[in-house]
């Protein structure tokens, strides 16, 4: 049994160039990468299973852990009872979430095949050794596990609300990438083994915890099989798909389909979309109800659906951006950028409703329209001061 947080250097052989810094060690076989959060109760089991399924000289077992609870202090525990070799490596910052922790373990694998799993065994751990085998018989560079391919489940899943989100999920991405994804049957899995030589960890930039299938785009492995599993009922605790996972998947999906720029565009319209909303009734309500002139209703409504669109875009949009200022620094300049476009829309309310008799939430909604683009381009480059990634060379 070996408890540890650190690599071994005199164990590893480091190969570069596709795989970057990833550390090999010939004489194992596979690494497990198990990513988790608040999972103490499921630990003693996996590792039990685990460690009945797989060979403890050729294995050894990486949990990369987020948890506030006490699950690492569990984890070690249990692995000095364990004949595989088990990690631990904590994270205080989850960067990423979920994926990112996948990541980090694929940073700290040393076998020849990364096999990813969560901890709550709705992923069966006997089922890893026929991930390797496969991958390793058909020559593949990845190898997933399939809820979707022929005798493959999704039984487990808690409920119908669960399966509909599940499903819809899996329906819009292979959509959105029907050509990267002709060959994969479940892109939402998070059971799959990957060859370590094929892998290039430094492409990952995850975001929450659809790992597969950024590494799938980004990586583009050359052949993929499937294996078919039974996604089992949860042994224990909570599950992590929350409201705000599902946000994170979709700006997720918007970045790997149009990158990162075009992505955050797209957010910042479809946020901005939403606060045509409570802009357009409140102008309604002043304008039809208490019976104000247009103008300066004009601007409290703008007001008003700018602070809506702060509050969205600060938490989602830029979630990672906003340690460069301070809250009320981003908030002030926020609501000074928003409503500094009065000074034209105002005026060019005003000709369309006095000078062309358009409707006041008509002409409202066409200031609105034309103002949307220079509005990103300052907050992309000014507010949350974003600059393209350079690459060294």
């Amino acid at each position: 049994m070996t408890v540890t947080t650190e690599l071994q250097p005199a164990r590893r052989a480091v190969l570069r160039g596709r795989i970057g810094e990833l550390a090999l060690d010939v004489s194992l076989r596979q690494t497990v990468v198990v990513p988790t959060f608040n999972e103490r109760d499921n630990i003693p089991t996996l590792l039990r299973r685990l460690a009945a399924a797989l060979p403890a000289d050729e294995t050894e077992i990486v949990f990369v852990d987020d948890s506030t609870d006490d699950t690492p202090e569990v984890i070690r525990a249990e692995a000095a009872n364990c004949p595989v070799p088990v990690t631990v490596h904590h994270r205080t910052d989850p960067v990423g979430g979920l994926g990112g922790a996948v990541v980090e373990g694929m940073r700290l694998a040393r076998g020849a095949w990364i096999v990813v799993m969560d901890a709550d065994l709705q992923h069966p751990p006997e089922i890893v050794p026929q991930l390797v085998a496969a991958g390793v018989r058909d020559g593949a560079d990845l190898v997933v596990g399939s809820r979707k391919t022929g005798g493959g489940t999704d039984d487990g899943l808690e409920n119908g609300y669960r399966r509909l989100v599940s499903g819809g999920s899996t329906v819009t991405t292979k959509v959105v990438f029907r050509n990267a994804l002709l060959r994969v049957s479940d892109p939402m899995s998070g059971l799959f083994a990957v060859r370590a030589s094929s892998l290039d960890v430094g492409e990952l930039r995850p975001l929450g915890y659809k790992i597969l299938l950024e590494l799938i785009i980004r990586n583009r492995p050359g052949r993929i099989v499937e294996i078919p599993y039974a996604f089992q009922p949860r042994h224990a605790g909570e599950s992590k798909s929350t409201l705000r996972e599902g946000l994170r998947f979709l700006k997720h999906l918007s970045l790997l389909r149009f990158g990162a720029q075009r992505g955050r565009m797209i957010g910042f319209g479809l946020i901005g979309l939403s606060g045509l909303i409570p802009n357009q009734l409140a102008l309604w309500l002043m304008v039809s109800v208490l019976g104000m002139h247009y103008a300066p209703a004009a601007v409290l409504a703008n007001m008003l659906a700018v602070t809506w669109n702060f509050a969205l875009i600060d938490s989602l949009l830029y979630r990672n951006h906003r340690h460069r200022r301070t809250l009320t620094s981003r908030f002030l300049r926020f609501f000074g950028l928003g409503n500094a476009d009065l000074v034209v829309r105002v005026p060019l309310l005003a000709l369309l409703v006095d000078g062309v008799g358009a409707g006041v939430l008509t002409a409202n909604l066409i200031t609105l329209v034309i103002s949307f683009a220079i509005r990103f381009l300052i907050l992309d480059r000014v507010i949350y001061l974003v600059r393209p990634r350079r690459v060294a060379i």
